[in-house]
């Protein structure tokens, strides 16, 4: 008997269902209901899959009889899954995710088309196939001769426990993945795969949903660690249905100019580690090659003084990160002045502005401002907000700063500076590339004089000071 189909609406932002099509949905987003076709399963199907009968129905019910006979158990009695990571074979990865993959854990990556998403999973599971056991490599978008010829490029000798599997349909892969068992497993990409049960097409919010939810079952079940490899939209966003960020252990963003050679991976979200991370890539022929010293690569450009460029740092994660920001101001030919941002938030630079215009008398309303931070970065937090508005005045008032200078700190409304996080690393990490200046606000600056040596710590209280700095 034919199985029947049943229309929804469903949200593309969070995955919500619903008979009737709304403008707005629960969440809040509007125009984001699209129609799709359910299939629904009758009483007959249930209770075939119930008895362990039909496609799949061998690994749900162990999970359902799993389920019956689960018992709580004490928290202290746990052990820490802390000495079970597997190592990935890339350092940088290893940082992003905490230290390595956690069985059983979810993990999405994204990133724009040719980025290097493919080969730096081929390159992890090429090293987990050879130190730790069997690997499937499920694609869905490229053929296996495609998927060979980038192996043998990145990874020279293959081992005989990394397995590729050309398929999208999930009961599919559920089946190989119990015969297979698999110590890591790679789906790529969560867009293309499929499941019989539902009508709408690959990439769908239900097909999305139906596959995500299949690949935890997975994962939770056998321990197996699993990578889901996502696109993107124009915007930078993830495809898709929220829901699936939502329901994996980590997301991973990687970024970076195709024209360039520079790829840094960010940890936006980790259940086992550090949010926020990040880890710098080299893209070589052999692959990508990891960066440790980010901040020596960023800095090697400022050896020469030139106005409007500022040395600054964030701290990224679990390191500091010492980067330069390049600030352009030109007069407006036209009636409305100009200002744009890379790297940095525009509303934060036209608060920044504000403040210079105010407290300081710097007159922009004429004047076009670009601010550029340089190498593609785009640093999270307040930590480059004096940097920003110091290389704004050099380039406005046509005065280098010294290069030897590294600067930092967040700007209020009033002018005031207030004091940032893990101050004391960044300038371990400012001498150690041989600044001879930090620039901080002064809480910040009371604190380290003390403990700082053979590097010299300046204290500003006001935006208004910072004219005296300027050679």
């Amino acid at each position: 008997m034919a199985k029947k189909a049943k229309t929804v609406f469903v949200c593309q932002e969070c995955g919500y269902e619903s008979t009737k099509w709304m403008g707005q949905c629960i969440c809040g987003a509007w125009n984001s209901m699209i129609e799709e076709k359910v299939v629904e399963i009758n009483e007959e199907d249930r209770r075939r899959r119930t008895s362990g009968q039909g496609p799949g129905a061998g690994a749900r019910t162990d999970v359902e009889h799993a389920g019956r006979a689960g018992r709580p158990a004490r928290l202290a009695d746990i052990r820490s899954g802390e000495a079970d990571r597997i190592d990935t074979g890339i350092g940088e990865l290893n940082r992003v995710l905490g230290g390595g993959l956690v069985p059983g854990s979810l993990t999405l990556i994204s990133g724009e088309p040719g980025i290097g998403k493919s080969t730096i999973i081929i390159q992890a599971a090429s090293h987990i196939a050879a130190s730790t056991g069997c690997v499937l490599y499920v694609s869905g978008e490229e053929s296996e001769e495609q998927i060979k010829m980038r192996a043998d490029r990145v990874c020279g000798d293959l081992s005989d426990q990394l397995f590729i599997l050309a398929e999208t349909n999930m009961e599919n892969i559920s089946a190989v993945c119990q015969s297979l068992n698999p110590v890591f497993l790679i789906i790529d990409s969560i867009q293309t795969m499929y499941t019989a049960e539902l009508e709408s097409a690959p990439g769908s919010v239900s097909q999305v949903r139906a596959c995500g939810n299949e690949l935890m079952r997975i994962g939770k079940s056998f321990g197996i660690p699993v990578f889901i490899v996502a696109h993107v939209t124009k915007s930078g966003d993830l495809a898709g249905p929220r829901i699936v960020e939502h329901m994996v252990d980590c997301v991973l963003s990687f970024t970076g100019d195709r024209t360039h050679e520079m790829r840094i991976l960010r940890a936006q979200k980790n259940r086992f580690g550090t949010t926020s991370e990040i880890g710098a890539f080299e893209m070589a022929q052999e692959g990508l090659i990891g960066i440790e010293n980010l901040s020596g690569i960023l800095m090697e450009e400022m050896d020469r003084e030139n106005e409007g460029a500022v040395a600054t740092a964030v701290y990224e994660g679990t390191r500091p990160l010492v980067l330069e920001v390049q600030a352009l101001t030109s007069p407006s030919g036209v009636g409305f002045a100009r200002r744009t941002a890379l790297g940095i938030d525009n509303a934060r630079l036209n608060m920044i502005l504000a403040v210079l215009e105010k407290k300081m008398g710097l007159r922009l309303a004429e004047q076009d401002v670009y601010v550029n931070i340089v190498g593609g970065l785009r640093p999270e937090g307040t930590y480059t907000d004096l940097a920003v508005a110091m290389a704004v005045i050099s380039s406005s008032l046509g005065r280098p700063l010294d290069s030897k200078t590294l600067v930092l700190g967040e700007i209020g409304l009033t002018g005031d500076l207030r004091s940032v996080q893990n101050a004391e690393k960044i300038v371990r990490e400012a001498e150690r590339l041989g600044f001879s200046r930090v620039v901080l606000p002064i809480k910040n600056a009371e604190r380290l004089r003390s403990a700082a040596d053979g590097i010299r710590i300046v204290g500003i209280r006001n935006i208004r000071e910072v004219k005296a700095l300027f050679s």
